[in-house]
C-alpha cells in the first residue's frame, strides 16, 4: 500500500496531542493473524523501514534503544529455518520440528532482540521496552494492511538457537513478528474482562 507519513520530528520540536478516534477504532479491532495463514507479499523494503521507523517510536527511558532488529526473509529466513529443523532432528524432536512451520511460511519475519545496555536504567524496563517495540511492530504492519503475529517458541529460547541468530550473551529474543498477506481474515478469540483485572487504590 502507498503509505504517506509525516517527516519524523525534529529534536525538541512540539509534537502535538490531539484525540486521533482512527486509531483507537484500530486499537477496539486489532486483531493478530495466524502466522501459517500468511503469504507473499509481504512489506516491502521501503514499507519494512517505515515500520521499523515506527517501532522505534516507543517509551525508552534514558534513551539508550535496548533493542535491535533481526531480518528474516527470503533466502536467509529459509537457511535459518533449515539449521533450526536440524537442531530439532538431531534430538529427535519432532514436536519442535513442526513448530518451524510458523516460521518457514510468512514471507517475512523480523526478530525483535531485547539488548540491554550498561546503564543506571533498571534492566527490567529496558527488556519492557524491547516488549513495547514488539507490540507497536506488530500494530504497525496490521495498520498497513498486512496480517502480523508476534511469536516466540523453543527458537526464542534455545541457547542452540540463539546462537545461530547471532546473539551476544545478554541478549534475548523478545520476539518473531511475523508478516505477509492474510490468506483469511481471522477470526475474534475471547478477550478478558478489564474490570475483573482492576483495582483502585484507595490508601
Amino acid at each position: 500500500m502507498t503509505v504517506a507519513l509525516p517527516p519524523a520530528p525534529e529534536f525538541g520540536a512540539p509534537v502535538d496531542v490531539a484525540p486521533t478516534p482512527e486509531v483507537l477504532r484500530f486499537l477496539a479491532l486489532r486483531r493478530s493473524t495466524s502466522a501459517v495463514t500468511l503469504m507473499a507479499p509481504g512489506p516491502t523494503e521501503e514499507e519494512l523501514a517505515i515500520l521499523l521507523r515506527l517501532a522505534t517510536r516507543v517509551p525508552d527511558h534514558g534513551k539508550l534503544a535496548p533493542w535491535r532488529f533481526v531480518i528474516l526473509e527470503g533466502d536467509g529466513k529459509a537457511r535459518f529455518a533449515a539449521r533450526l529443523e536440524a537442531v530439532a532432528t538431531e534430538r529427535g524432536d519432532a514436536t519442535a520440528a513442526a513448530k518451524l512451520a510458523k516460521l518457514k511460511i510468512p514471507p517475512l519475519a523480523v526478530a525483535v532482540i531485547s539488548s540491554p545496555r550498561p546503564a543506571a536504567i533498571p534492566e527490567w524496563e529496558q527488556i519492557l521496552s524491547a516488549g513495547a517495540v514488539g507490540a507497536t511492530l506488530t500494530y504497525a504492519a496490521l495498520a498497513m494492511g498486512y496480517g502480523a503475529n508476534w511469536i516466540t517458541d523453543w527458537y526464542a529460547y534455545d541457547p542452540q538457537a540463539r546462537t545461530i541468530l547471532g546473539l551476544a550473551e545478554q541478549e534475548r529474543v523478545a520476539g518473531f513478528i511475523l508478516m505477509g498477506t492474510p490468506r483469511e481474515p481471522p477470526l475474534e478469540r475471547e478477550r478478558p474482562d478489564p474490570a475483573a483485572l482492576t483495582t483502585r487504590w484507595t490508601g
